[in-house]
């Protein structure tokens, strides 16, 4: 697990400017399907995509944004080296809710030659941060994405999908674009994100208001993440995950920056308002169940790292049931039939 104290912004050049769009087939989104924050008709409609549109809009805007990213950098940085440790090069890449580009940064045009960026905010895409790698900028939701079949060779999506309706959907539109042998790697929050956060709002709020609702939005189960992507179409399969941990001077310095990540809570059922007195008892919860000796408190965020590959004949595949030539009970005779060869040398 990763521990991390908050710095001072880094300075960063200005972002460089993306290039036109060509030799990519774009295909038409089906009628009522194709505006922004919309939901899929067989989807639970859980979150507000257009709350979650502005909010990444505000905090795209924000004069003091790059203090912000610090978690999506590192997060970015860790999907850039997984595809770094894929011994091979992608032309043509794309980035599903890419934000301000945190993964494109971190990837030079030695391994991608030409990338593109979708996300559901115009103004994370116009203020995008700086890359090598040539880019072109799509406005388009994770679930609609508005590009022909078998396009790309490498499709990576970080801290994005968590926010979708119908992420069976998103992972089948993923599989759709990506070319035979193409690979998807991405990453979105764990259940047990923010357990500390939501822990202590819950216990102020009932203490205080004789009840609770929800503050912190559902997270995807990790159990449930190989089946999703395994009825997307995708094999070869790797599920991991991993922890951050980021101490900050108190839960309302927490909640200030989870606004400037544009990662508020945006579930249909959220509490819009919160009395003061029981915000006041949470900070002091969250603080005598999870403080730090140096008067921080910890916020954990759990992430879950996936791979899948779209299917190709060249790929290797399990051996036919019954082709064994040896069996398991013969296994324990290794080390025997070992120490023989080696007498026989």
């Amino acid at each position: 697990m990763l521990r991390l104290t908050k710095f001072p912004p880094r300075w960063r050049r200005p972002p460089a400017a993306g290039v036109p769009a060509k030799n990519v087939g774009f295909r038409k989104v089906a009628s009522g399907a194709s505006s922004l924050g919309s939901a899929s008709p067989r989807s639970l409609n859980i979150f507000d995509r257009d709350l979650k549109r502005k909010q990444k809009n505000w905090a795209a805007r924000q004069p003091e944004r790059i203090k912000f990213d610090y978690l999506k950098e590192e997060v970015g940085s860790r999907i850039a080296d997984r595809v770094y440790d894929i011994a091979r090069d992608f032309p043509l890449a794309l980035d599903v809710g890419c934000g301000r580009g945190y993964i494109a940064q971190h990837l030079n045009k030695e391994t991608v030659g030409k990338f593109f960026q979708t996300d559901i905010a115009e103004n994370a895409l116009k203020n995008a941060l700086e890359m090598e790698i040539p880019t072109v900028s799509v406005l388009a939701d994770e679930e609609f994405l508005p590009f022909r079949e078998n396009i790309f060779d490498l499709v990576v999506s970080s801290l994005s999908l968590h926010w979708v309706n119908d992420l069976p959907r998103a992972l089948e539109q993923i599989h759709c674009v990506l070319k035979p042998d193409g690979v998807f790697i991405g990453a979105l929050f764990g259940g047990d994100t923010l357990y500390e956060l939501r822990c202590s709002l819950q216990l102020a709020e009932t203490e205080r208001e004789g009840g609770f609702s929800p503050h912190v939005s559902p997270f995807t189960a990790v159990n449930d993440l190989g089946h999703l992507l395994g009825r997307a179409g995708f094999n070869t399969l790797t599920v991991d995950t991993d922890e951050i941990q980021v101490n900050y001077p108190g839960m309302f310095e927490l909640m200030e920056d989870l606004q400037g990540m544009g990662e508020s809570n945006c579930a249909w059922n959220r509490k819009a308002l919160l009395h003061r007195d029981t915000m006041l008892a949470a900070a002091a919860v969250y603080r005598e169940m999870y403080g730090n000796e140096d008067g921080s408190v910890p916020a954990t965020y759990q992430i879950y790292y996936m791979i899948g590959w779209k299917y190709h004949d060249s790929q290797a595949r399990p051996a036919k049931r019954g082709s064994a030539t040896v069996s398991f009970g013969e296994l324990g005779k290794i080390n025997d039939l070992m120490s023989q060869g080696k007498k026989s040398q």
